[in-house]
């Protein structure tokens, strides 16, 4: 690890005061940030210590939704009775993410911005467009079993690893920061991730020092809730696929859906167009199967991954019959 400088924040303020020195990472939790740092993969001038702010509370909002502090760890937040009870979708996310260890270290705000899993991004011997642009992407022609199907570009085929984005892209989560210039921004988290394009190591929205501090979920959808993860492992393996699920019935016919899927995309993968189909009509695994062909129209495997295309209609089709069963 290469030697850096540390300063310690006692306010959002202040931190984002900090970050405006070059090259500098704030950091929380560190089960990403540090290993990156150790691989060298990461070596930010400075490190901002922001663990000991006021971020760790989740309070009720007037429309009866939640606001979560960004340094609420991923324990307590699974383990919170307002999300057990309103957004089980969250609560099962965050328990499928990581060992106990790992979620009472990891928090919110670091947990939205956990970089890929894909090996090429981690070996620095290796060309990768995400860690050095321009250089390159080995994963296409390379393993990729663990890598994206939709939204994949020429320069980079790495997936998002995070399972509690994908529950807050189908609970309609908005990220609350604050810039260096004393800017608070909203930003629906359907908006706050980017595709790899021709620049993937630019991953989300946020300008250079703004600093995370709150998510807020609306209230909760009306249906029941499910996240279905697939991995090679159940002990704490990242998804192969996703679904983040909340389907309302009435009278037979499905009256709304939200669906969000991991282990497909760059991003926590949302198609409205998937959702749209679903509604309206009856449940029916002739439904469910018209639905996933719209979520995979595009879909591009690189060899390795090519069975993620049908391992993911079979995943969210079993998913829709759970359901609305």
């Amino acid at each position: 690890m290469k030697s850096f400088d540390y300063a310690k924040a006692d306010s959002a303020e202040t931190a984002v005061a900090e970050a405006a020195h070059p090259d500098t990472r704030f950091i929380a939790g560190g089960t990403n940030l540090l290993d990156l740092m150790k691989l060298q993969v990461e070596t930010p001038a400075r490190l901002v210590d922001i663990s000991r702010l006021p971020l760790s509370d989740i309070e009720e909002t007037d429309d009866g939704g939640l606001r979560i502090g960004a340094l609420v760890p991923n324990s307590d937040l699974a383990a919170d009775p307002k999300v057990r009870e309103r957004y089980e979708v969250l609560s099962r996310a965050l328990l499928a993410g990581a060992s106990g260890q790992l979620r009472n270290k990891a928090s919110t705000g670091g947990n939205l911005l956990q970089r890929t899993r894909c090996y090429y991004f981690y070996e620095t011997a290796s060309r990768c467009n995400k860690r050095v642009p321009g250089s390159g992407c080995d994963a296409q022609e390379g393993f990729n079993r663990i890598l994206a199907v939709l939204g994949t570009s020429d320069h980079c085929i790495a997936t998002h690893p995070s399972d509690m984005a994908v529950a807050m892209r189908a609970l309609d989560a908005t990220i609350i920061t604050l810039g260096g210039d004393g800017e608070r921004r909203r930003v629906p988290i359907g908006d706050f991730y980017r595709l790899p394009g021709d620049r993937p190591d630019m991953e989300t929205v946020l300008k250079p020092g703004e600093l995370i501090t709150h998510v807020e979920l609306p209230p909760a959808p009306a249906g029941r809730q499910i996240y279905r993860k697939v991995r090679d492992r159940a002990s704490y393996a990242f998804a192969l696929v996703s679904v983040a699920g909340i389907v309302a019935i009435e009278d037979g016919t499905i009256t709304s859906a939200h669906l969000a899927f991991g282990g497909l995309g760059p991003m926590p993968w949302r198609d409205a167009a998937v959702e749209s189909a679903l509604i309206g009509n009856a449940p029916s695994d002739a439904l469910f199967g018209q639905a996933a062909d719209i979520l995979l129209r595009d879909a591009r495997g690189f060899g390795s991954n090519d069975f993620k295309i049908p391992l993911a209609r079979r995943t969210l089709i079993a998913t829709l019959r759970e359901l609305t069963a």
